[in-house]
């Protein structure tokens, strides 16, 4: 969930310089903060190229797609791994660009089955409180 104002735009956003075309993973708009926000996915370790590629973006969508009165885009890259010495190197300062990393994560079979125990003993607790509720 991204949280309040997102409007979801485009999936592979594509644009081009001369003949090159390049692709934003996710183009979201936030109505709330009046800008566009672009994500993109990284499956690996971030570089400084991914950086220099969303500065590329952010500096398309600011000059070429929003309107008078829409805030700077901001620019997320979610990558596996990232360094935080190339993100402050080669990002400047005040930028609205931002490197975050995710985890995947699986439960083992032992953590489901608990989680599962423990949702089915809350779920009969409700049900008896609500079939007391009832009899009164």
């Amino acid at each position: 969930e991204l949280g309040k104002g997102f409007l979801f735009e485009a999936r592979q956003k594509r644009f081009t310089f001369d003949e090159d075309h390049f692709f934003v993973d996710l183009v979201f708009y936030n109505r709330l903060l009046k800008c566009y926000v672009l994500i993109d996915l990284k499956i690996g370790e971030l570089t400084h190229q991914d950086l220099g590629q969303m500065q590329m973006y952010v500096s398309y969508f600011d000059r070429y797609v929003k309107t008078k009165g829409e805030n700077q885009t901001v620019g997320i890259i979610l990558c596996r791994k990232k360094h935080e010495a190339i993100v402050e190197i080669t990002l400047p300062k005040g930028t609205n660009i931002h490197a975050k990393e995710y985890q995947l994560y699986l439960p083992s079979k032992e953590e489901l089955k608990r989680k599962l125990i423990e949702w089915s003993a809350k779920n009969l607790q409700c049900s008896v409180v609500v079939r007391r509720k009832k009899t009164k």
